[in-house]
């Protein structure tokens, strides 16, 4: 893949600019955007400790005279002590809001936040978080969506699977009408990061991503490798291959968590309503489906509460509409739960003992307005597949992970996208990934651990494996004191760690950890100590990786 030839035009002249005056008789069209003042002030959001302000970007960066400029939100947490630099952060998505997520981890993470600046960024086609701007949103025609209500991806008959792809081709089609939908992708992204560094005066932009913002990064670093710094990949796509697989894979690596993780945890916590062993727990679950069904949910929806299941709270949820379904059934009570009980409070509003199963039923997903950037960026990226080859995958995946393979296939936009790149995003060169490390969860079910380890692999870069672990996010939000301390030891000048695999720690409500066969292996204890726990700050860091996987689930 060549080099785009736009992209390196822009570096150069960004860099150019930044050390030398434009020739007076030919005005640069970047100069407007590298010399404009940054004026911080509150942020619309409560709660943090950052200031925030917008900034202007052009459109297009390939073409930044043409077209009307857009305005990009940034938050700053600035270093506490002596300051070394910033470090950019994103949640992943496509699509999610970062700004906030700098107090936070500057919150979590003081030592580090001492020397550097969080910055975070609400990626373009996002909004302003916490503001009145919306950002990027497909109007999908309704009367083009399935009357339908009652949809089985399992039902393999031709009107069933017609059905299906009603939803995913009318948002396509009502994305691509937009005429923004374009200039909303990574490579467009890359470029106001860099604005962002020439603004804030640094010569090096920091960066910790999570999820897509892994993708971001890297391709930051590739982009940009004489400007990024030191480069944190947190649950990681394969940033060296494509990032349409990492939906692709979404199949698999749910089957993977649900059998050897999360049923082993339901069995273990909640033996007397859903039963002692993995085939109890998959049985019931089977039962409450049908049961739910007959409630008005169709079984789609109950199927996509257990998909891309990466946080205590998602897991909390399940569990709360599994019991709910089973007392309906069985009649059998709940046994009180603190942390049901906090989950049923935070997310319908009343103590676990007073929810019944219609309460927690799922509820159908509103396809009126759809948030445009996780699908400009998703599908505009890189040449996709069509919805022909997604069919045969759904055909392939169902019967091997039942769970979300049939539905996925059948679900995925970016079989109508019809736009091609307009711009490569090469791979990380030696230079990039010298200073690039990867962390990531053995069963994370959002981004799988086989595609991060490739992605590793390709570019020669040292992975941090989180053993046992089956939830997104791990830096600063899983509690986890050997990651955190191999991460924030790299920002703070150490050394970048050798490929290590760290113990997990506990699922909810456990005192330990019951160790599962998977794709990391085990922990060798001369290698990682064993976590330690932080329970002053447990209950930020579990809002956070909530919020985390809630953004890169879509929700």
């Amino acid at each position: 893949m060549r080099t785009s030839r736009a992209g390196l035009a822009v570096a150069v002249s960004v860099l150019v600019v930044a050390t030398a005056p434009a020739a007076a008789t030919t005005p640069d069209p970047l100069a407007p955007y590298l010399t404009q003042r940054v004026e911080w002030g509150a942020c619309p959001f409560k709660g943090e400790q950052a200031r925030c302000a917008r900034i202007t970007v052009p459109r297009d960066w390939a073409a930044p005279a043409a077209g009307k400029d857009l305005k990009v939100a940034i938050s700053r947490a600035a270093a506490t002590g002596e300051r070394r630099g910033a470090i950019l952060v994103n949640p992943g998505g496509p699509g999610g809001q970062g700004t906030s997520l700098a107090g936070v981890l500057a919150s979590l993470e003081p030592a580090v936040n001492a020397h550097y600046d969080f910055v975070g960024m609400d990626p373009r086609g996002t909004g302003q978080e916490g503001g009145d701007d919306a950002g990027f949103v497909c109007h999908v025609p309704t009367g083009r969506l399935p009357a339908e209500d009652d949809l089985d991806a399992r039902d393999r008959s031709p009107a069933s699977i017609a059905l299906h792809q009603r939803t995913p081709r009318a948002v396509a089609e009502a994305c691509q009408s937009d005429a923004l939908a374009p200039f909303i992708t990574t490579w467009q992204t890359t470029h106001d990061m860099d604005l962002i560094r020439a603004l804030l005066g640094d010569g090096k932009l920091n960066y910790l991503g999570y999820s897509y913002g892994t993708w971001l990064g890297a391709k930051y670093a590739s982009l940009f490798p004489e400007h990024a710094g030191r480069i944190v990949l947190d649950s990681s796509v394969d940033f060296e291959g494509r990032l349409q697989a990492a939906f692709e894979a979404f199949p698999k690596i749910d089957q993977r968590q649900f059998d050897r993780v999360y049923a082993p945890w339901l069995a273990r916590r909640f033996p007397d309503q859903l039963g002692r062993t993995v085939a109890d727990v998959k049985k019931n679950w089977e039962r409450v489906r049908a049961y739910f069904r007959t409630q008005g949910v169709s079984p789609d929806v109950f199927d996509h509460v257990f998909v891309g299941n990466g946080s205590p709270k998602q897991w909390l949820v399940g569990a709360l509409i599994l019991t709910k379904g089973l007392a309906a059934l069985d009649g059998k009570p709940v046994p009180p739960s603190d942390d049901l009980d906090r989950v049923a409070r935070l997310e319908f509003g009343r103590p676990a003992a007073r929810l019944t199963a219609a309460d927690v039923a799922p509820a159908e997903p509103d396809y009126a307005d759809v948030g445009g950037t996780r699908l400009a960026v998703a599908c505009g990226d890189q040449p996709t597949r069509a919805a022909t080859w997604y069919k045969l995958l759904s055909d392939l995946q169902g019967p091997q992970y039942p769970l979300f393979g049939w539905a996925y296939g059948l679900s995925e936009p970016c079989g109508y996208w019809s736009d091609p790149p307009r711009h490569p995003l090469p791979t990380l060169s030696p230079e990039a990934a010298k200073n690039v490390l990867v962390v990531q969860g053995e069963f994370d079910p959002q981004t799988g651990y086989e595609q991060a380890e490739s992605a590793a692999r390709a570019a020669g870069v040292p992975m941090v494996s989180v053993a046992d672990s089956p939830f997104h996010g791990q830096y600063a939000v899983s509690g986890n004191s050997c990651v955190d301390g191999l991460v924030s030891g790299y920002f703070l000048g150490a050394p970048r760690p050798a490929a290590t695999i760290c113990p997990g720690v506990p699922l909810p409500g456990e005192k330990q950890v019951f160790p599962v066969v998977g794709p990391a292996g085990d922990a060798p204890e001369q290698q990682a100590p064993e976590p330690e726990p932080r329970d002053a700050l447990s209950s930020t860091r579990q809002r956070l990786q909530d919020r985390i996987s809630a953004v890169n689930r879509g929700d």
